[in-house]
């Protein structure tokens, strides 16, 4: 893998396809189903301090007025039909367990609710950060006895949709003190590390250039408060980790698995950065 640390400035190569700033319309308000408003700006957490960024934002402000209106109605968004498919399987028993989610959590409106907002987080069993995909998995294989779903593909997908809307409203809110800490470092150096023949890093196109074009592509703050998102030019839904993938390898170079510890320790660190904002269940986005 090539990667060069560094919080540099932006390689040569991509100055070229960066446009003048576009002008995110700060301000608009999120409101799901007429009667739901979500929290699309918040003060920056403290130590974001040194990266001069005072206010982090939802990629939804980032998107084109259609894309933002589909969001806006559960019935439009084409993710609620990733929600009904893991409302199903939440009810549906596996494995040799013979057993279902709602057989050991009950009713997830209820045991599910602020779960999303807190993921990634230590797990003091395991003695490891886990994504909610990696939990999923080892509720899965370990208490259900079924065989893995893939990591940040469909079915697994549609299960964290489901989970991510019970708390679709409530303030992300992950820790990053205590056992989590070094995962978060962790997390961070992957952040500003430059990878692949363009030498990119996440902080070059989502703290250094947010608001402006990389090509056709207006770039947020990289937020990932409102994942799972589906993406309408997949025309599928995409997972943090996923996106991570996907990501890297635009710069041209190899990158980490979706289920790898490097992937979960980016995660928790990008989920820190919007600490504050509002969990969206299922965005929509380009």
């Amino acid at each position: 893998m090539t990667r060069t640390t560094s919080k540099g400035v932006i390689s040569a190569a991509m100055l070229s396809v960066l446009a003048s700033t576009a002008g995110a319309e700060i301000g608009d308000k999120l409101v799901v189903n007429g009667d739901l408003e979500l929290t699309v700006e918040a003060p920056a957490p403290a130590f974001m301090a040194d990266t001069g960024i005072k206010t982090i934002y939802s990629g939804w402000l980032f998107r084109d007025p259609d894309t933002q209106k589909i969001e806006m109605d559960d019935f439009d968004n084409p993710g609620m039909l990733y929600v009904d498919q893991g409302a199903e399987m939440w009810n549906t028993p596996a494995g040799t367990s013979n057993k279902s989610c709602a057989d050991c959590h009950g009713d997830a409106t209820e045991t599910m609710a602020g779960v999303r907002a807190t993921y990634p987080k230590w797990n003091e069993a395991a003695g490891v950060v886990r994504s909610l995909q990696g939990q999923i998995e080892f509720c899965r294989t370990e208490h259900q006895g079924a065989e893995p779903w893939k990591y940040a593909k469909a079915e697994i997908n549609a299960m964290e949709a489901f989970i991510s809307m019970q708390s679709r409203g409530m303030p992300v809110n992950v820790a990053i003190d205590g056992p989590a800490q070094s995962t978060w470092e962790q997390g961070r150096e992957i952040y500003y590390t430059r990878y692949g023949q363009l030498e990119l890093s996440c902080a070059n196109c989502h703290e250094q250039n947010y608001d402006h074009y990389i090509r056709s592509d207006h770039l947020s703050q990289g937020q990932i408060n409102g994942f799972p998102v589906y993406r309408l030019k997949d025309t599928q839904l995409t997972t943090a980790s996923g996106r991570f993938v996907g990501c890297v390898r635009d710069t041209r170079a190899e990158t980490f698995k979706a289920d790898s510890a490097e992937f979960t320790a980016l995660e928790l660190y990008v989920a820190s950065r919007g600490n504050g904002l509002s969990v969206e269940g299922v965005s929509v986005r380009h």
